[in-house]
């Protein structure tokens, strides 16, 4: 906020129940509580007791309040406040959570709300050995030259296999056979991959193709296996293999390109003529991800996009290109494709307290606690937080982008009861763009206004000898608090100078109006005025209350063409004075 609201004057300061106060005083620990479990465990399974790593008493959790939070609106923990114990929501699947990832890291927060306390937590999900490797092809076909001499090696496809660690491909065989022995080798990404590697000499004339059995087994206990059919087609001599003018081609590509988009194409030649020198192109040892999102025109070479890319899914792709000619030979080079962000994600908040009822008069009271997130990256996914100029709450940032919306100053609900605040949330990518969440915010009472009299004093003048339970006139005081603190009832005070007077003979009030009544007839020339107290009291905890004078008059007659009663113009006969405050009594004489 850039221009706070001027404070308003101090209330008058009264005892209140005060509903809620979270003191901002932010306890970041510098440690991180690390849990791990393996995956696919059953929803409630025991994770850890929190209360019992954190040194908490037993039920301390409950009493502060403690929450799970995760990024996004994404939980994968519950917490039971009363034992402590961390519990996994759902079953978790490694795979599907973080892919290739190693180690598969799950972050989240324990919130502590009373003192406010952030504690980050980790979560190790732990591979189990779930999956099988698998071929992307049944066969696979190898046409080598009979001029090939022992010792040559041929690349084989990879097996995919969506564990992770030991679990994943460890090693290949092959059936057994007299003229290949199987070598498997160590990718520099960590994968491993089989080359088949020739020991004897082959012969067209003799044996034109061979079928053999490629297995590939990963680490698990037991192991499980995938296989292949590898097909060897014998070829005639082709003595010079297809190349590409670069090993290795780099590319960007934005990831808001349509379907079909063009991303680069690759070019090799063959030296030799006619079938041996016609060359198609397809991709080699490529994983699911690559063979979903690109396609190759086998005969131009040309790649281009088979499905819209998501840079906050994958950033980056790497494949290989195999040139093949009509021989048999084939060459390689390497694609690497940089996936480009683009601000395509709205900033999204997510809201972890929220007290839509705020008492008046309690200063530094917290309103909500968020987090806010943008999967974009660079200034794309940086963020600004604010909410509306003039209002009496600021916004206040605690930890990894978690803010706290906390009053200001103290609110006056006889000034304003509610206040409808909107919280915008806008990235600094280009476009830029934002999202807006509503609160509003009532402002409940508190009994912080006394009754107040329409007048300070009140004159009544009755004729004597009036009939009994006569109203005489009334009284009136209004209350700015509401609900109980603003219902007012009246009462009567005996007159500090003449605690004697028999006021509760003499007068009675109605409690709920104000109204007074004269109790019996009056007579003139045993009482001629009398001065008493009236309280309005609210029905506040503790209750407020104001006094006002109410001066009686008692008259001998009142005729109708008269102004005034005529009480005091005609009681110079009396034997007593008639009071300083008679209307209409005479500046000198004897009474």
């Amino acid at each position: 906020m850039e221009t706070p609201v001027p404070k308003a004057p101090r209330k008058r300061q009264v005892t209140a129940i005060i509903i809620l106060i979270l003191l901002i005083l932010w306890e970041v620990g510098s440690t991180t509580i690390k849990y791990s479990v393996l995956e696919e465990r059953e929803s409630g399974s025991f994770v850890a007791n929190l209360a019992k790593d954190l040194g908490l008493a037993l039920g301390e959790l409950a009493e502060r309040g403690a929450r799970i939070l995760s990024k996004g609106n994404q939980q994968y923990l519950q917490l039971e406040q009363k034992s402590g114990n961390l519990l996994l929501k759902e079953k978790l699947d490694r795979e599907e959570l973080c892919g290739d990832t190693d180690p598969c890291i799950l972050h989240f927060q324990l919130l502590l709300k009373s003192p406010v306390q952030f504690i980050q937590g980790e979560l190790q999900l732990r591979d189990i050995n779930d999956h099988a490797p698998e071929f992307l092809e049944n066969e696979i076909l190898l046409k080598i030259s009979e001029s090939s001499h022992p010792g040559t090696a041929f690349p084989l496809k990879i097996a995919q296999d969506l564990d992770v660690g030991s679990n994943t491909v460890q090693n290949y065989t092959i059936s057994t056979n007299s003229h290949f022995h199987l070598f498997t080798r160590n990718h520099s990404d960590g994968r491993r991959y089989p080359e088949l590697v020739l020991d004897k000499v082959l012969d067209r004339e003799e044996q034109s193709e061979l079928r053999l059995t490629l297995t590939a087994l990963d680490g698990g206990s037991p192991p499980r296996t995938g296989t292949s059919q590898v097909v060897i087609v014998v070829l005639d001599i082709n003595d010079n293999a297809p190349e590409f003018a670069q090993l290795l081609y780099k590319v960007q590509i934005p990831e808001n390109s349509p379907i079909g988009s063009h991303v680069i194409t690759v070019t090799a030649r063959d030296l030799d003529a006619g079938t041996h020198g016609e060359l198609s192109y397809s991709f080699f040892q490529s994983s699911n991800q690559v063979m979903q999102a690109f396609e190759i025109n086998a005969v131009t070479g040309e790649i281009r996009l088979k499905k819209l890319l998501d840079y906050e899914e994958i950033q980056y792709y790497r494949m290989e290109i195999e040139a093949s000619d009509g021989g048999g030979l084939s060459g390689k080079c390497t694609i690497a494709i940089e996936v480009m962000d683009v601000n395509d994600n709205t900033p999204e908040l997510t809201m972890s307290v929220f007290t839509s009822d705020i008492p008046e008069n309690t200063p530094d009271t917290v309103v909500a606690i968020f987090g806010i997130s943008d999967p974009d990256s660079g200034e794309n996914g940086k963020m600004m937080c604010s909410i509306q100029d003039h209002l009496p709450f600021l916004l206040k940032l605690s930890v990894e982008n978690f803010y706290t919306l906390v009053t200001e100053r103290p609110l006056d609900r006889e000034s304003q009861a509610e206040y409808n605040i909107t919280i915008t949330v806008t990235d600094l990518g280009t476009p830029r763009l934002k999202t807006q969440h509503n609160l509003t915010v009532t402002v409940s009472d508190v009994n912080d206004n006394a009754p107040a009299f329409s007048q300070s004093s009140y004159t009544l003048r009755v004729r004597e000898n009036n009939s009994p339970a006569l109203h005489i006139g009334s009284v009136s005081a209004t209350d700015r608090d509401a609900g109980a603190n603003a219902q007012v009832t009246y009462s009567l005070l005996l007159p500090p100078h003449d605690p004697h007077l028999p006021l509760a003979s003499l007068v009675s009030i109605n409690a709920d109006n104000g109204q007074l009544f004269a109790l019996r007839a009056l007579d003139y020339e045993a009482l001629q005025a009398f001065e008493f107290g009236v309280r309005a009291a609210d029905r506040g905890s503790p209750a407020l209350s104001s006094q006002a004078l109410v001066r009686w008059c008692a008259c001998w007659w009142w005729t109708p063409t008269t102004t005034r009663p005529s009480c005091c113009t005609r009681c110079r006969t009396a034997r007593r004075p008639a009071p300083s405050w008679c209307p209409g009594r005479p500046r000198r004489a004897t009474w």
